[in-house]
């Protein structure tokens, strides 16, 4: 891709462009290694590479580059666990009545369980983009307005899971490279599924901050 179009948060969302984002620079594919180096140390590196992503949102939001953005480390920690226990509360009723299920051996239950988790997984985009904006924890912690943006996002956001989806049965390629490929592979995948719910929903509410942000769709939360 040319450096003098690059794939940003403006550009049309597609699967190639999308599948391209993270790989498009000398830049971008250095972070994509130091982010599954990263993994290596458990629990921390996760979280790291989640606030990493928070971090690539933010700055193409307010009109520059998504990279660099492995810098200041404890700030990445904070966003990623913050972002983290959001996850962790959206996921919390599902993982509650799966215990009990499990305990009573109710099918029903079980059921119940697993649409409360999908239900949970698929609100978690509608508060990410927004948190990325200005790091607004209140943002983050009300699954009902999150779930809100999900439907107001329309088909493209479902065109979004479709890439990331997509993305993340090709990462399984890396396990082929004795496994440690998929360290690499994988943040490529949290990458592209980051940047393709990111464009929906910054396009969607407006979330770009620069002379260029009254280009878009400026619907109210």
């Amino acid at each position: 891709m040319s450096s003098n179009h690059p794939i940003n948060l403006q550009t049309p969302l597609s699967f190639a462009k999308a599948f391209r984002f993270p790989l498009q620079t000398s830049q971008s594919r250095k972070e994509v290694v130091i982010g599954g180096l990263l993994l290596l140390i458990p629990v921390i590196g996760w979280i790291l590479n989640m606030g990493h992503r928070i971090m690539m949102v933010h700055q193409m939001q307010h009109g520059k580059s998504a990279w660099p953005a492995w810098k200041d480390y404890p700030v990445l920690f904070r966003h990623g666990l913050i972002t983290f226990l959001g996850m962790v509360e959206y996921h919390l009723p599902a993982v509650v009545v799966e215990y009990f299920a499990w305990r009573n051996e109710l099918l029903i239950l079980h059921i119940i369980a697993g649409i409360l988790w999908v239900v949970a997984t698929v609100a978690v985009p509608g508060y990410m983009s927004h948190y990325c904006q200005n790091f607004d924890p209140q943002e983050i912690f009300n699954p009902f307005r999150a779930l809100r943006r999900v439907f107001e996002g329309g088909r493209l956001y479902w065109k979004a899971w479709a890439i990331a989806l997509t993305a993340l049965v090709l990462s399984f390629t890396g396990l082929i490279a004795f496994g440690i490929g998929f360290l690499f592979t994988s943040v490529w995948f949290w990458q592209v599924a980051g940047y393709s719910f990111a464009t929906v929903f910054t396009g969607k509410f407006g979330l770009r901050k620069n002379a260029d942000s009254s280009k878009l769709s400026h619907s109210v939360d």
